[in-house]
C-alpha cells in the first residue's frame, strides 16, 4: 500500500504582514492581501484559498467582483490582477484520485501606461480603485488627479471615458484620494481630491453635475445608503457631512462639520463609514482623529451612535475595516442595519458585534493571532478523549464568556464539505508571556479553545497591587474619560518578565495531569480541574549542583512567589512548583504521569520528583557526570566521576531506607547530603569549570524519556529513566516505584507512605563516540515498536507492549541514528546522516504510516528533519532509509527549530511569527480545505490571458490548493448566466 506522500496543506494563523482587505458581501468571503504579495481568501470556517502573485510585491488593494468568485489587485508596482477561482482536471495525489481541483489563479493583468513627455510616471501612479456595481467597469484615480476607466474583465483601457482636462481649471488639486459610486444611480460617482474639491462625476455624459469645496485635506469619503447626502473625512481629524441636491451645481459649504477628538490638533481620519439603522440614529464608524500630542501613537477605531460612543484601542496599526450590512436594495430594504463591523490590523483581525449593546467582540474561529505573545515552545496531542476535550471546552467558554458576544461568526460564504475529523486533535503553544495556548488542530481551520496564564503564580513588575496607586490621582482619572477607550484584541507583544516564558510542555491526556517549564527554572504540574479553586501551591525547591564550591551563577533570579495568589478559574490549576537551582532555562521535561514522576533538565543537570509524595528523588550535577563536565576535564574523570555518581546514589539509597520511615523529608536531605559531601575526588579536579551562564554548553540535557523496560537483567522489567545531553552521553537509571509493577499506583496517604519513596537505582551510561548532541532517546518493544504512552496499555487503549523478546533503544543524535540492544547496551543498527552535505539532525518523531489503499495496513516509521530542511524516513527497528523530502527551507532556521510533528505524519512549523504551516507526510491523513461555493458569472467573461503558471496546481508555497468537483454546471435558459457549484 501507498505510505508516503508529501505535501503542504494548509496555513494556520493570521497572515504575515498584511496590507489590503476586501469584502464580498454576495458570496460572504473575505479577502487580505499581504506585503509579500499573498492574497488569501476566507469564507465560512474550513473553505479558504490561497494565491500568491509571480512577484513579490504588497498588495495595496483588493476588490471582488460581487459574486463572481473573481478580485482584481492592485500591487505597489501600480500593476492590477484580476484572479479567478479556476477549475482543474482530476489529479492523482499520493496514489488516490482526486476530482477536478480548484484553485485561485491569476487570469488578466494591466499596467497603466505613463504619458510620455508630458508628466513624470508618478502622475500614473495609482492611488485609488472602484469597481462599479455593474462589475464591468474599473475606475482608476492617481496621482497625477487622472482618472482612467478600464473594462472588466478583459482588462482594456476605454479611451473615450478619461476625464477632460478643462474642468480642472488649470488648478493642481491633488492626487484622486476616493471614489464612491452613487448608492441609487449606476453611472454617477464622486471623485475625491487630495486638496479637499469633490465632484460628482456622470459618467454617460462626461459632465460634472456638482462640486462640493472643502477646505482641508482629503482622506476618505463615503456616500449615505439613500444618495442624498456623503461624508468627506479629512486630514485635521474632522469629517464633513455634505448635502446632495440637484438644483445647484456648486456647493461651498458642508451641512455640517466636526472635529469629535479637538480642539487641539488631531491626526487624520484615514477612513469614515456611515450606516443608517432602523432605530433612526446613523452609525459612524471612522478610523485615527486622536488628539496629536496626547494619544497620536494610538491605533483607534471610533463607534459613534447617537450618545453611545466608544474608541477601540488596538495594539497594531489599523490597516482597513468594513462592516457587514445589507445591501440588497432590490428587496426593499431601506435601511443598512450593520451586524458587524471587521476590522484588520497589523498583527490580527477583530470582529465587533454591532447588534448587541455595548459593542462587544466576536471571538474568530479562524486567523487567531498565533504570536498574541511570542511562541516559545509546542506540541501536539492526537486522539484527544471527549471527556478531556468536552472539559477544556468548557473551561475556554468560561473565560469567553466575561467579554466576547456568543453571536455567529459573519464572515461565513461557502460551505465546508470536508467530513468530521474522526479524531479530536489539540496543538498546545507555550508563549513569551507564560501563557500556554491550546487550539483545536483538527480541521483546516485553527480555533482556539483555552488559555492557560502561569503568570499568577509569580510576582511580577505588572502585579494589581502595583498600579492601584494610579487610580487614587484625580487627575489619571480626568484624562481617562475622554477619548472613551475601550482595549480590544489579543495581541500583546509585551511580556511582563522575560523569565515567564515557556520552554517545554508536556500533556497526559489520560490523567489530564500538564507540565509546563519555564524560563527561570520553574517547573510546574497542573491538574484539571473544573470547580474554581483557591488552594495554596505546593514549593519544592531543587539544587541540581547542591552548594558546589566556586560556582557563582551569574543569570537572572528566581521568579518570586505570590504570597496569596487569587483563586484559580475552571480549567488547569497549579498543584506543585518545583524550582530548579541555579534558576537556568528548563531544556527538557518528561512526564510519567501512571508512575506521578516528573525528570526536568537544565544546563547544570537534571532532578526527578515524584509529585504525588511532593518528593524529590534525586538530582544530577554537571560534577557527578561525565557529560556535564567541561572539555579539560573530560577524558580525565570519565570512569572516575560516573562511579562516583552512581555510588552516592546507592549510598543515599541505603540511608534514606534507613531513616525514611520517620520523616517524609528527610529521603531528600539523605540524598542532597550524600551528594554534597564527596571527597574521592580531589578538589582542584572538582573546580576545574566553574560553569557560569555563558560556559560550555556540554552540560545541557537535551532530552528526558520513562520507559518500563529491562536495564538490570534480561528477565526482570521495571520502570526506567533516560536522559540525554549535548556531549553524546545517555544516562539511564533503574527506578525502584511502589506499585508501579501492579498497575494503578497506591494513592491513599497512610503511615507506611513515607516508607514507599521511588528511588533510582542503577546506572548505565553510553557514550557516543562522536560526542555529538542527543536529540531523541526511545526505548522499543521486542517487535521492535515504540512503548505505549503511560496508561495505554494498563487500561487496555493500546496493545501490551512485546516484553518476551529483547528490548532495545534508539539513540538519535545529532549526527547519526543508532540502536542498541538492552540490557546489554550493545550497538545493533546505525545509520549516519552527516555523510553527505554536513547535515545535522533536529528533531526526530516516531511515527505510524497507514496505507492510503489497504484498510489495515501501517507501518511504524522513524521521521528525522535535517537543518537543511529535509525529511528523511526510515523504518524500524532496522533504520533503512525509506523515502526523503525537501519539506522546509534550509534559510528558514526557525521554521526548523518550531517543527512538530504528530503521531500520524501530519507537521506543523512557523512560516512566519504568526502562521503555522501545516505538512502531511502521509497519503492517507491530510488536512486540507475541501468546500464548496455557488457563483453567478457572466459567460462572456472568458479570461483574455491563458492562466498563469502552473505552480498554483503543485503543493508547494506558491498557492496552497483546495480540492473541488463540479457537482453541475447548469446553463439557464434565455439568460447568460451560468450558476454552478464549486467543490474546492
Amino acid at each position: 500500500g501507498i505510505l508516503f506522500f508529501c505535501t503542504q496543506t494548509v496555513e494556520h494563523g493570521f497572515p504575515h504582514q498584511p496590507s489590503a482587505l476586501a469584502y464580498d458581501p454576495k458570496l460572504q468571503f473575505m479577502a487580505i492581501g499581504t506585503k509579500s504579495g499573498a492574497i488569501k481568501i476566507y469564507g465560512a470556517p474550513g473553505v479558504e484559498f490561497t494565491g500568491l502573485h509571480k512577484d513579490t510585491t504588497a498588495v495595496t488593494q483588493i476588490h471582488f467582483l460581487s459574486g463572481q468568485g473573481r478580485l482584481l489587485s492592485l500591487l505597489d508596482d501600480n500593476t492590477i490582477h484580476l484572479w479567478e477561482l479556476v477549475g482543474g482536471n482530476p489529479k492523482e495525489v499520493g496514489g488516490v484520485r482526486r476530482e477536478g481541483v480548484v484553485s485561485l489563479q491569476e487570469v488578466n493583468s494591466y499596467n497603466l501606461p505613463g504619458r510620455p513627455g508630458i508628466e513624470s510616471c508618478s502622475a500614473t501612479r495609482v492611488t485609488v480603485l472602484l469597481l462599479l456595481k455593474s462589475c464591468d467597469l474599473l475606475c482608476i484615480g492617481t496621482e497625477g488627479g487622472g482618472a482612467y476607466f478600464l473594462e472588466v474583465p478583459r482588462l482594456s483601457l476605454k479611451d473615450n471615458q478619461t476625464l477632460p482636462d478643462e474642468y480642472r481649471c488649470g488648478k493642481a488639486l491633488g492626487p484622486v484620494e476616493s471614489l464612491q459610486e452613487h448608492p441609487q444611480q449606476a453611472g454617477k460617482i464622486l471623485i475625491g481630491y487630495s486638496r479637499g474639491l469633490v465632484v460628482l462625476w456622470d459618467l454617460s455624459t462626461r459632465h460634472a453635475d456638482q462640486l462640493f469645496l472643502g477646505k482641508q485635506q482629503l482622506e476618505s469619503l463615503v456616500w449615505e445608503r439613500s444618495g442624498n447626502l456623503f461624508v468627506s473625512s479629512h486630514n485635521d481629524g474632522g469629517y464633513s457631512v455634505w448635502a446632495v441636491t440637484s438644483d445647484q451645481s456648486c456647493n461651498p459649504l458642508p451641512v455640517s462639520s466636526t472635529i469629535p477628538y479637538g480642539p487641539f490638533p488631531c491626526k487624520a481620519i484615514n477612513k469614515i463609514l456611515w450606516r443608517t439603522t432602523q432605530s433612526g440614529s446613523p452609525l459612524l464608524l471612522y478610523s485615527g482623529g486622536m488628539p496629536r500630542a496626547t494619544y497620536g501613537d494610538r491605533h483607534c477605531l471610533t463607534i459613534q451612535q447617537d450618545k453611545d460612543h466608544i474608541t477601540l484601542d488596538f495594539t497594531s496599526r489599523v490597516i482597513d475595516f468594513f462592516t457587514v450590512h445589507s445591501v440588497e436594495q432590490e428587496k426593499g430594504e431601506k435601511f443598512d442595519d450593520p451586524s458587524a463591523l471587521v476590522v484588520l490590523l497589523e498583527e490580527e483581525l477583530v470582529v465587533i458585534d454591532l447588534q448587541t449593546p455595548g459593542w462587544p467582540s466576536l471571538p474568530t474561529p479562524y486567523l487567531a493571532p498565533l504570536h498574541s505573545s511570542a511562541i516559545t515552545c509546542s506540541c501536539h496531542i492526537s486522539n484527544v478523549p471527549p471527556k478531556l476535550w468536552e472539559r477544556l471546552i468548557n473551561a475556554g467558554k468560561a473565560q469567553q464568556g466575561r467579554q466576547h458576544a456568543h453571536r455567529s461568526w459573519p464572515i461565513c460564504g461557502g460551505k465546508n464539505l470536508a467530513p468530521p475529523s474522526r479524531q479530536q486533535e489539540l496543538l498546545l503553544t507555550g508563549h513569551e508571556d507564560g501563557t500556554v495556548r491550546f487550539w483545536d488542530a483538527s480541521g483546516v481551520a485553527l480555533t482556539p479553545l483555552y488559555k492557560l496564564s502561569t503568570a499568577n503564580v509569580f510576582h511580577t513588575d505588572c502585579d494589581p497591587s502595583d498600579s492601584q496607586d494610579l487610580n487614587d490621582d484625580p487627575d489619571m482619572q480626568q484624562e481617562e474619560e475622554w477619548p472613551p477607550f475601550k482595549k480590544v484584541g489579543c495581541f500583546d507583544p509585551y511580556s511582563d518578565d522575560p523569565r515567564l516564558g515557556i520552554q517545554k510542555i508536556s500533556l497526559c491526556k489520560y490523567s489530564n495531569k500538564l507540565v509546563v517549564a519555564g524560563t527561570a527554572g520553574q517547573v510546574i504540574v497542573f491538574g484539571l480541574s473544573d470547580e474554581r479553586s483557591d488552594h495554596l501551591l505546593d514549593v519544592s525547591v531543587m539544587d541540581l549542583l547542591q552548594d558546589r564550591e566556586g560556582f557563582t551563577w551569574k543569570g537572572h533570579d528566581r521568579l518570586d512567589l505570590r504570597l496569596k495568589p487569587p483563586p484559580f478559574p475552571p480549567g488547569f490549576q497549579p498543584l506543585v512548583l518545583v524550582q530548579c537551582m541555579p534558576p537556568a532555562s528548563v531544556t527538557a521535561v518528561a512526564l510519567h504521569a501512571e508512575w506521578n514522576l516528573i525528570a526536568f533538565g537544565t544546563s547544570h543537570g537534571f532532578g526527578l520528583f515524584d509529585y504525588h509524595r511532593r518528593n524529590a528523588v534525586c538530582t544530577l550535577h554537571p560534577n557527578d557526570s561525565l557529560a556535564m563536565e567541561g572539555p579539560l576535564s573530560r577524558v580525565k574523570s570519565l570512569k572516575k566521576s560516573l562511579r562516583q555518581s552512581f555510588r552516592r546514589i546507592r549510598k543515599s539509597r541505603v540511608s534514606g531506607k534507613k531513616r525514611a520511615i520517620s520523616t517524609p523529608t528527610s529521603k531528600v536531605q539523605e540524598a542532597n547530603a550524600a551528594l554534597a559531601e564527596h571527597e574521592d575526588v580531589a578538589p582542584v579536579q572538582r573546580r576545574i569549570e566553574p560553569r557560569s551562564a555563558d560556559d560550555s554548553l556540554s552540560g545541557v540535557v537535551r532530552c528526558l524519556c520513562f520507559a518500563d523496560t529491562f536495564l538490570r537483567d534480561g528477565t526482570h522489567h521495571g520502570p526506567t529513566l533516560w536522559a540525554g545531553t549535548n556531549s553524546g552521553s545517555v544516562y539511564a537509571y533503574a527506578l525502584e516505584v511502589p506499585g508501579a509493577g501492579s498497575g494503578r499506583m497506591c494513592e491513599r496517604g497512610g503511615v507506611n507512605e513515607a516508607g514507599m519513596c521511588v528511588e533510582a537505582v542503577l546506572g548505565k551510561e553510553i557514550q557516543l563516540m562522536h560526542r555529538a548532541p542527543v536529540v531523541s532517546i526511545s526505548v522499543l518493544d521486542g517487535q521492535g515498536k515504540p512503548l505505549p504512552d503511560p496508561y495505554e496499555a494498563s487500561q487496555d487503549l493500546a496493545s501490551a507492549p512485546d516484553m518476551t523478546n529483547a528490548h532495545s533503544v534508539l539513540i538519535a543524535s545529532e549526527e547519526q541514528l543508532k540502536v542498541f540492544s538492552l540490557p546489554k547496551v550493545s550497538a545493533k543498527t546505525k545509520f549516519k546522516l552527516t555523510a553527505h552535505e554536513g547535515c545535522r539532525v533536529r528533531k526526530v518523531a516516531l511515527v505510524i504510516f497507514s496505507s492510503a489503499t489497504q484498510e489495515d495496513y501501517n507501518e511504524h516509521t522513524l521521521v528525522c528533519l535535517t537543518n537543511l530542511g529535509d525529511m528523511h524516513l526510515f523504518n524500524m527497528p532496522g533504520l533503512r532509509p525509506q523515502v526523503r523530502y525537501d519539506c522546509i527551507r534550509k534559510e528558514d532556521i526557525s521554521g526548523i527549530a518550531s517543527c512538530v510533528f504528530t503521531k500520524t505524519g501530519q507537521g506543523f512549523y512557523l512560516v512566519s511569527p504568526s502562521e503555522y504551516e501545516r505538512f502531511s507526510l502521509s497519503a492517507k491523513v491530510i488536512t486540507e480545505p475541501l468546500c464548496s461555493v455557488l457563483l453567478d458569472r457572466l459567460l462572456d467573461c472568458k479570461p483574455t490571458i491563458v492562466p498563469r503558471a502552473a505552480a498554483t496546481f503543485s503543493f508547494n508555497h506558491q498557492g496552497e490548493i483546495s480540492m473541488c468537483t463540479f457537482v453541475n454546471l447548469q446553463t439557464i435558459e434565455n439568460t447568460n448566466l451560468i450558476k454552478h457549484q464549486v467543490h474546492m
